[in-house]
């Protein structure tokens, strides 16, 4: 289809029904606002019909210099124009031009009256990673942002993009675009010494804050804590209790146990583990001789690596956060979460990866969670569920130590262990027992427990979740290989049993 200015012609692939609704609701809504689709739904799809479909010059503004490449790749197997770039030493200019966020705040005030749409890559970062004086040096009328989680109402993505036009999850998608899953929650028990390790250093951190939270009133965020705890002796003590049970619970011996029978049940099938730090990523490659994939390894060696991922010479990838965003990860059959947090918008992503349709296709999908730790709170609350008895429901109403909040730069992307953490995840009472769901439950609703905005044609296949019956306990503990193999042989995920 001819551009009428942009000197180049279209050939896009036929939109699937929920991307040319997509388009429409933008359109109907003013040609401005969010789309949100889940992870390997085709949200570039939509953006590049709207551009053809306007037919003015557009930027597309994207988070990292990975991204700028996948854009440009994308954009030039379609329309016969250049394709410009901004960013990772280019600067180039063209009606239709992909520029990092940190390169449009610098030239956005010097090339932003030159476009008639604005694309926003992973528009949830807008106000926090992409600073909203960029869209405000932005004169185009047209502006699309495009997430794999819808944003809360208002703020400043709504006031610079506008509001949410179409949203669907993956629950919706399960089945037609996105291929069908189980999701398996495997509960971890922690070794006497690791329980033992676990409440001191728990304790040890809670106490402090506790004593920090009455003293501010209970107007504690995190930022402020460790701001207010770096500077006294019990203060950075308690920081260091928090960075060891963070650390213990992120890759405890009975996840090591659990990893390892995993891979070896999935010998042979694309794999991605998931893991909450770059230190147990790296901790599971040398352990199990497996390729990491983080954000030291150069753009050379990724490439080759995630080629050979593409082609089965590499079956497995471990990774904490490299691969959550923005990373186009060829089609993989299995995910181990070994550890993440509270954010329902990484849970998406990370399910994403291994969701591309294939005939025939089942993904699976193992989420570890180490019991009676502030860790199931975290499970309970990306899938948007909490019970009567679990610690995060009897709470009481007092200040109670939150994790840090680092979905925007404004808070360090290593956070104080190393890793980062979204989400305000309230910590667990550690003597309150946590209760796993039921064995077998077929979940009617995505994977976060968002809903859709949008009814599906058609009916599509609602996804499996299950909970393994009995916890998986390292070496130190009771059984622990032999256990875990008689568990997965005895689940009828494995044996195709009854659900």
């Amino acid at each position: 289809m001819p551009a009428q200015s942009l000197g180049g012609t279209w050939t896009l692939p036929a939109a699937r029904w929920y991307q040319t609704t997509a388009v429409a609701r933008w359109k109907t809504a003013g040609r401005r606002g969010v789309v949100a689709l889940p992870t390997g739904s085709g949200k570039t799809l939509v953006a590049l019909t709207a551009i053809a479909e306007l037919g003015v010059p557009a930027l597309i503004v994207v988070p990292t210099c990975v991204l700028l490449d996948q854009w440009s790749v994308a954009i030039a197997n379609v329309w016969s124009g250049k394709v410009g770039r901004i960013g990772d030493g280019n600067h180039d200019i063209q009606p239709i031009t992909v520029c990092t966020y940190a390169s449009a705040a610098i030239w956005a005030s010097r090339i932003g009256d030159r476009f008639g749409v604005v694309v926003i890559d992973e528009a949830h970062h807008v106000g926090a990673w992409c600073s909203s004086e960029v869209l405000e040096m932005m004169v185009a009328p047209a502006r699309l942002g495009l997430t794999a989680t819808p944003p809360p109402p208002g703020g400043e993505l709504a006031e610079r993009i506008g509001p949410v036009v179409y949203s669907l999850g993956v629950a919706d998608l399960t089945g037609d675009a996105l291929a069908e899953y189980e999701l398996v929650s495997v509960p971890i028990a922690l070794a006497k010494p690791e329980r033992e390790r676990y409440r001191t250093q728990r304790s040890r951190f809670a106490n402090v804050y506790a004593k920090l939270a009455r003293r501010e009133r209970g107007q504690m965020d995190w930022r402020r804590f460790v701001d207010q705890a770096t500077r006294t002796a019990d203060g950075r003590e308690a920081l260091d209790a928090w960075k060891g049970y963070r650390s213990l619970i992120a890759y405890a011996e009975g996840k090591r146990v659990a990893v390892r029978e995993l891979l070896a049940k999935h010998r042979g099938e694309r794999t991605l583990v998931f893991t909450a730090d770059v230190a147990t990523a790296y901790q599971i490659a040398r352990e199990l001789l497996v390729m990491p994939i983080t954000h030291e390894i150069g753009r050379a060696e990724r490439t080759e690596v995630i080629e050979k991922f593409r082609t089965g010479e590499i079956t497995v990838l471990v990774s904490a956060h490299v691969l959550d965003e923005g990373f186009d990860v060829p089609d993989a059959d299995v995910a181990i979460i070994v550890g993440g947090s509270s954010s329902a918008r990484r849970q998406v992503q990370r399910i994403g990866r291994v969701l591309r349709p294939r005939e025939g296709k089942k993904a699976m999908i193992y989420e570890l969670a180490v019991l009676e730790t502030t860790e199931i709170d975290d499970v309970r609350r990306r899938h948007g569920k909490t019970e009567p008895g679990d610690a995060v429901a009897q709470q009481p109403a007092r200040s109670v130590a939150r994790e840090p909040s680092v979905g925007s730069p404004k808070v360090s992307h290593r956070g104080l262990a190393g890793s980062p953490m979204e989400g305000a995840a309230t910590e667990s009472s550690m003597e309150t027992p946590v209760r796993m769901p039921i064995l077998v439950r077929r979940s009617s609703g995505s994977p976060t427990g968002s809903g859709s905005t949008e009814p599906v044609a058609g009916e599509a296949s609602q996804p499996i979740t299950r909970t393994l019956a009995d916890p998986v306990k390292g070496a130190t503990g009771s059984p622990s290989r032999r256990r875990l193999i008689s568990i997965l042989t005895r689940s009828s995920l494995f044996t195709g049993g009854a659900r």
